[in-house]
């Protein structure tokens, strides 16, 4: 096996690896080889169709609704952290972002808004426009993004409308087995927010 298809198959393993849904850039297989090669292998899997391109340099393992008979919209969030990675910005998801990511708003943005350490900008992703507006991130010291998401969506919310309800719903969005995890990772979360993260870990994470 030469070289380009050894780096052709990593490549690809690495795709599958992460599963449909998973939104990725050149830039996310540069310990693999060699930029064309890897740029190659990708012109390849999106002719082929098993990858599909999102924006210039950015693709997505497509997830396919068996109801529908076709592929579903990308990820936003997949979306963003792969922009993110690409231009090695920090990002954080704005409140109402993460609520509706985490389940606990029903509307379906039009506009969806991170904040961003790198510059202003703005996407089209299909119908949904992703904007990156510029500010000085707070809170970006949690090492896990449900934590970020966690965290960002009770800060929206606010503490009087912090309700058994919608401690649930975050408990049914976090997995049991990332629980003690995101408890671990949010000790210095503001102390009502703390509070709420607790409750959401009852049941299967350790306390403290």
């Amino acid at each position: 096996m030469n070289d380009s298809q050894t780096i052709d198959k990593s490549v690809t393993s690495r795709i599958y690896g992460h599963g449909r849904g998973w939104v990725f850039s050149p830039i996310d297989f540069a310990d693999l080889g060699a930029r064309p090669a890897v740029d190659s292998t990708l012109r390849r899997l999106a002719v082929k169709g098993s990858i599909q391109r999102v924006l210039r340099g950015l693709y997505e393992y497509p997830r396919f609704s068996k109801l529908l008979g076709e592929s579903l919209s990308p990820n936003i969030d997949q979306v963003a952290s792969a922009l993110a990675r690409k231009f090695g910005w920090r990002i954080q998801a704005s409140g109402p972002v993460a609520e509706n990511i985490i389940g606990l708003s029903t509307q379906v943005p039009g506009r969806v808004v991170y904040l961003s350490d790198g510059p202003n900008r703005v996407y089209k992703v299909g119908r949904t426009t992703l904007s990156f507006n510029h500010t000085a991130l707070k809170e970006t010291g949690f090492r896990l993004h449900e934590s970020e998401l966690i965290v960002q969506a009770l800060k929206s919310i606010g503490s009087e409308r912090i309700t058994p309800e919608i401690i649930e719903r975050v408990r049914r969005w976090l997995p049991n087995s990332q629980r003690a995890k995101v408890v671990a990772d949010t000790k210095t979360a503001t102390g009502w927010v703390r509070s709420a993260i607790l409750k959401v870990a009852e049941n299967g994470a350790v306390r403290g």
